[in-house]
């Protein structure tokens, strides 16, 4: 068998270059370049492997460089959701706080069931120098080292402690990273000394190889059970998610909803599966969607499931479904979420083998007038409180609706939106007019501040990989950002061209609301100077820190919005001087904290201290008490 002598980091490098992804007549690379931050532990392993091949063929793996390890992983998060999963970065980070920094990255994507994959660099396998820089030493277990705490957070996890290894543990990492089913955070962790050993590499390890993604049929008994389920039903509701998007199943939805007339309500992760305006389309579902999602799935007495976790906003804590009787019919291609609820109804399957399966069987299918009517008069209801939320009210500090308002006003229909943490996730799952399949992400399984500068970059990667010119606009907190704004250093040293607004609100805004229903008042939410007196941030002067000044400095072109009357005018004008450029922009508005998106009539289980002193704290576990009684199993 011909060989090539190879250090493990070319020999991975190499590999990498050679993967492809084929989903249908779509074939793409599944690894189209690594990210990396280098120190002793990479910087002559797969650092030499990637300046080599920089050198000598510098399309096999081109390297782009990072200001923070966790934002690495936050950006093959973003262009893997643009690629639907098909295509992920690979990120390498060096020995201990380099490697450490990327477990956040690691839970958000396993989390979000979106592929990325990891190589952290770990300690000498060979010992033979312990304790080095950086390694954790513990007595109970000496070989334990700090990447072991990707093993929880990861879908895949395995270390090359000998080259030999190398090949079987990257064919695994392959299949894992590929599959619908399993994909999330894949860690290769890499000891620093074994990436630069050398070992005869077969020429078979290093050709192109093709990973076709599976997407399942139906079985015929689940399918008609489900079948019999809907045609039962007086009262349907679709709730699409992820799964909707990234099996490519949007017109298969659409078709499904148009023939049958079933109203489709949609998780954070399912936005864009119908556009905002389809008749069948009637909003978010949950604890931050629309009354007019949420009053239909209050009385759905089947509950079609396509492509969903069910997290808890989705389920509003399991109270938005209040039909005593209620069934789910759960289209998962993973058994895991499909037979989530007790459901006795999962259909394992690809999600657009799915509906085009159940649109075949449902031809005949039509839902009564009445619900049909009610659809319609739910969605123009809502559609009317949106438009009044989103009006402009001349308030010098505007408040966040309408700022939203005048972003989507200047966009367009195609353009993403990104954003990740606070109370921009559930005003835009409300208010953001979603038209395009791909025109929103919202990270909301792990919902990570700091996400959303780095993931717009990925998500412009992933738009300018595919040869997509459309806009990329992050929405961002000043919370949000003062966690990780670095990345804005990376888009002006690749002119990459990313819209950021940046909110800001002097603190943080989503949990001080929180913290007013659970009675808190706001502790510690509020960015103040310290009070000695009072021990507390509460009732200080509001920080000096000068959030645009911050932003220029990286070399980002910034348009700063003044409080007044024509703050929303001003946004918009900022808004279309931001798209006409070729530059990256972040426009900086000041936003009033106490101004809030409409209430969608859902219902988020944070528990209230249950003893109290405070009658703030007292009142509001009496109405958590309230709430919660309409909690229901959900065993359908």
């Amino acid at each position: 068998m011909p060989t090539k002598r190879m250090t493990i980091g070319q020999a991975l490098v190499e590999f990498l270059s050679h993967q492809w992804t084929v989903d249908g007549d779509i074939r793409e690379r599944t690894i189209p370049g690594m990210f990396g931050i280098f120190g002793h532990g990479n910087v002559a392993g797969l650092g030499q492997a990637l300046q080599q091949y920089n050198l000598e063929q510098p399309d096999l793996m081109p390297y782009h460089q990072a200001r923070n390890e966790q934002a690495m992983v936050h950006q093959a998060v973003g262009f893997a959701r643009m690629h639907r999963r098909r295509a992920t970065f690979a990120s390498t980070a060096s020995v201990g706080p380099g490697a450490t920094n990327m477990l956040t990255g690691a839970a958000l994507a396993t989390t979000n069931r979106l592929p990325a994959l990891l190589l952290p660099s770990d300690t000498f396998a060979t010992r033979v120098a312990d304790p080095v820089l950086q390694q954790l030493e513990r007595p109970h277990d000496i070989g334990l080292t700090v990447n072991d705490a990707f093993r929880p957070l990861s879908v895949f996890f395995d270390r090359v402690q000998r080259p030999e290894q190398l090949f079987s543990i990257a064919l695994a990492a392959m299949r894992v990273l590929t599959d619908p089913v399993e994909t999330g955070a894949v860690t290769i962790a890499l000891p620093e000394d074994v990436q630069a050993e050398a070992l005869d590499v077969p020429l078979e390890f290093l050709q192109d190889r093709e990973w076709h993604i599976r997407r399942p049929l139906p079985e015929h008994g689940p399918l008609a059970r489900a079948v019999a389920a809907i045609r039962s039903a007086e009262r349907p509701l679709v709730v699409a998610g992820g799964g909707v998007i990234y099996s490519g199943a949007e017109q298969a939805l659409r078709a499904f909803a148009e023939a049958t007339g079933i109203p489709v309500g949609t998780t954070q992760a399912g936005g864009g599966a119908l556009p905002w305006d389809h008749p069948q389309y009637v909003g978010g579902i949950g604890a931050t969607g629309s009354t007019a999602a949420n009053r239909l799935a209050a009385q759905a007495d089947v509950i079609i499931g396509i492509g969903t976790r069910y997290s808890d906003f989705t389920t509003a804590s399991r109270t938005a479904f209040q039909h005593p009787d209620a069934v789910f019919v759960n289209v998962n291609v993973a058994a895991f979420d499909a037979y989530k609820h007790g459901t006795s109804l999962p259909l394992i399957a690809d999600a657009r083998e799915a509906i085009v399966a159940l649109t075949a069987e449902l031809e005949d299918v039509r839902v009564s007038g009445e619900l049909a009517a009610d659809v319609a008069a739910q969605k123009r209801e809502w559609d009317a409180v949106v438009d009044a939320a989103l009006t402009p009210t001349g308030r010098a500090l505007p408040g966040q609706p309408e700022i939203i308002g005048a972003v989507r006003a200047e966009v367009a229909d195609a353009d993403v939106v990104v954003q990740a943490a606070g109370s921009l996730p559930g005003d835009l799952h409300k208010l953001w007019r979603v038209s395009d399949p791909l025109g929103y992400h919202v990270e909301y399984a792990f919902s990570t501040m700091g996400y959303e500068i780095a993931g717009g970059l990925g998500v412009k990667r992933g738009l300018e990989a595919a040869g997509d010119e459309r806009d990329v606009v992050v929405m961002v907190g000043d919370g949000s950002y003062l966690m990780l704004s670095s990345e804005l250093a990376t888009i002006v040293a690749e002119n990459l061209k990313v819209i950021v607004v940046l909110i800001q609100n002097q603190g943080f805004a989503s949990i001080g609301h929180l913290s007013e229903t659970v009675g808190s008042e706001r502790f510690g939410t509020k960015y103040r100077s310290y009070d000695p007196e009072a021990r507390s941030f509460q009732d200080g002067d509001p920080l000096p820190v000068d959030l645009a000044m911050n932003a220029r400095s990286y070399g980002i072109d910034v348009i700063e919005i003044a409080p007044g009357a024509t703050a929303i005018d001003d946004l918009r004008a900022a808004m279309r001087t931001a798209k006409a450029s070729d530059r990256a922009t972040l426009i900086h508005i000041e936003s009033d904290p106490l101004v809030y998106g409409p209430d969608g009539e859902g219902w988020w289980d944070v528990p209230v201290a249950e003893v109290a002193d405070t009658a703030t704290a007292q009142h509001a576990r009496a109405e958590y008490e309230r709430q919660r009684a309409a909690q229901r199993p959900l065993l359908g």
